[in-house]
Formats: C-alpha cells, sequence, structure tokens
C-alpha cells in the first residue's frame, strides 16, 4: 500500500494536509480579530491531539515574545491567573472537559474555540474560528489538528509553503521514507522548544492506531532515565535540532536514531502515514482504534467536580 492509494480515512485525511496548510493562511486572515493579540496573555487548552497542538503553540507563541501562553488541559486549567484570552482547540466541539470549561469563563474572560465541526455546543460558547473543510471520518486525528496549528503559525506571521512542499515529499515517497521505524518494537519520539508537543502528538498517533509502544520526552530530559529504554531492534525519533552530543548518546544503546532536517509538521506528516502502513501490518483497522470514540462526552456523575 501506498499514500497515494489510501484505503482508510485515515490515509485519505492524511493525504490533504499539504494542501489544507496552504489554505489556513486565508483561514488565519480572516479569523485574526478573534485570535490572541500581541501582549495579551492567553490560555490554550484541548485535550489529546488538541492538548499537545495548543502546547505547540503555546512555546511558539512565547519564543517570538508576544506575551504569555500556556497551554492546559482543561481540567488542570488555572484560569484565575490573569488571562486576557482563552483559546480552545477542539475537533468535535463536544468534549465534556472544554465545553465545561468554556461555560465557567463565559461573560468573564473573552474565549475563542477552533472546530472543524458546525452546530456544536463549544461554537456557541466563545468566537468561533470553524473549519469543516478538515473535518475527519477517522476518530484518530491527522489533518485537523495540523491545519488548526498551521493557522496558527501562519498568524504567527510564519510561512508555511516550505512546510507543505516537504510534507507533499514525505507522501509521495511512501515506504521509503519510514526507514527503521517501519519494523522497530518502540520508539521513542524527542522534542525541543515547541516540538516537544509535536513529539507528544507523533507517540500518541501510533499507539492509537497502531497500538505501538511508545514514549516521548523533550530531548535533554532523554539521558535522565528515557536512555535505558533504547537498545538494538527500537527507535529514538528526534524533532527540531539535536542538541550536542545527542546522536552520540543514542548510538550507544544500539537503537537506531531518526532525524530530517524538515519543517517539524511535515515530520508529523512522515509519522501519519508509518501509522497507516503499522496499523496494516498489525491487521488493525486504524480507523476504529481501540478503546476510543471520536468525542469524550461524560455523563454528569463521571465528570470532574467545578
Amino acid at each position: 500500500m501506498t499514500a497515494s492509494a489510501p484505503t482508510t480515512h485515515l490515509a485519505a485525511e492524511i493525504a490533504t494536509q499539504p494542501a489544507n496548510w496552504i489554505a489556513a493562511r486565508g483561514t488565519a486572515e480572516r479569523a485574526a480579530d478573534s485570535l490572541p493579540k500581541p501582549g495579551e496573555k492567553v490560555a490554550v487548552v484541548g485535550c489529546g491531539t488538541s492538548l499537545y497542538m495548543a502546547q505547540a503553540y503555546a512555546s511558539l507563541r512565547e519564543e517570538q515574545g508576544l506575551g504569555i501562553t500556556d497551554a492546559w488541559t482543561p481540567t488542570e486549567a488555572r484560569i484565575d491567573r490573569g488571562y486576557d484570552r482563552l483559546l480552545a482547540i477542539t475537533r468535535s466541539g463536544t468534549t465534556t472537559e472544554v465545553v465545561d470549561l468554556l461555560a465557567q469563563v463565559q461573560g468573564r474572560i473573552p474565549a475563542t474555540v477552533i472546530s472543524s465541526s458546525p452546530g456544536t455546543p463549544a461554537l456557541e460558547l466563545a468566537e468561533p474560528i470553524l473549519m469543516p473543510e478538515v473535518d475527519e471520518k477517522s476518530v484518530v486525528q491527522t489533518r485537523f489538528a495540523t491545519t488548526a496549528l498551521a493557522m496558527l503559525r501562519w498568524h504567527l506571521g510564519e510561512d508555511l509553503s516550505l512546510a507543505a512542499e516537504q510534507a507533499q515529499q514525505i507522501i509521495d515517497a511512501g515506504e521509503s521514507a519510514y526507514g527503521p521505524a517501519l519494523t522497530a518494537e518502540q520508539l521513542t519520539f524527542v522534542g525541543r522548544g515547541w516540538t516537544n508537543g509535536v513529539a507528544q502528538e507523533a507517540a500518541l498517533k501510533l499507539r492509537e492506531s497502531a497500538q505501538l509502544w511508545t514514549e516521548s520526552y523533550p530531548m535533554m530530559e532523554y539521558r535522565h532515565g528515557p536512555l535505558s529504554i533504547s537498545a538494538p531492534g527500537r527507535v529514538v525519533w528526534a524533532f527540531g535540532d539535536l542538541v550536542p552530543g545527542f546522536a552520540e548518546d543514542v548510538a550507544v544503546t544500539g537503537a537506531d536514531l531518526v532525524h530530517h532536517d524538515v519543517d517539524p509538521l511535515a515530520e508529523l506528516v512522515r509519522v501519519h502515514l508509518l501509522c497507516v502502513e503499522r496499523a496494516r501490518r498489525a491487521g488493525l483497522d486504524p480507523d476504529v482504534p481501540r478503546n476510543l470514540t471520536r468525542s469524550i462526552i461524560l455523563s454528569p456523575a463521571a465528570a470532574p467536580p467545578e
């Protein structure tokens, strides 16, 4: 199977990402008034994949000196810290934790929600940025999350043209893009700065779609314990620039180091493609991940107290 011949919703949705990212520039321009302004203190919230995109954006915004930006999962958010804006990322618009938090801050803190699902509760509780063109049939998120981050990066003044071009090249390469990760029994993802969120998301994608043993850490933390899990037949996959001595540390373990000089968002597409292939080889349907649903909607008894 190749990426050019998708046989699952997941594969088909992965393939549209380069075009989605380019189109996200227009979304960023149209939604500019609803997105954080320079100097605002911002809380960004999401669950699962959306949390990791929130972490990546928060780090990028602070790196550019645009204002304090914290990423939270909604149930852990410290909204009493004087934020000027709450930004929520939720594909479904129905996730209980996100909806509950938006309801709590309504009328107190300006809030914006990025979603791909029209007519959902979250959109009624905040300024909506709706992207239905990147909604997904697969439970496993790919294009919504990466396009939301691409849109936010455009808003920060970044140009995603090269990232989209690199992602398309990776898609066109098919299985030759996977390297030792195609057969590795275990994968450890590492990142730096904003790519910590991307590394977390990469690990999550392979767990969800192919039930693989994956872990994720900040790159400098790898030496502080995670190094012990690396061994021949396993992979350490790095996003962003390598810290000095990192490659040598991995080499000592016998594990393979995977690192490519491309935009980390494009590199995440390589992981997406690997998800489809590893799921196929394991006899799994990546559109029906074990124990997962498109949205987590909690009963009142299961929801945490306010």
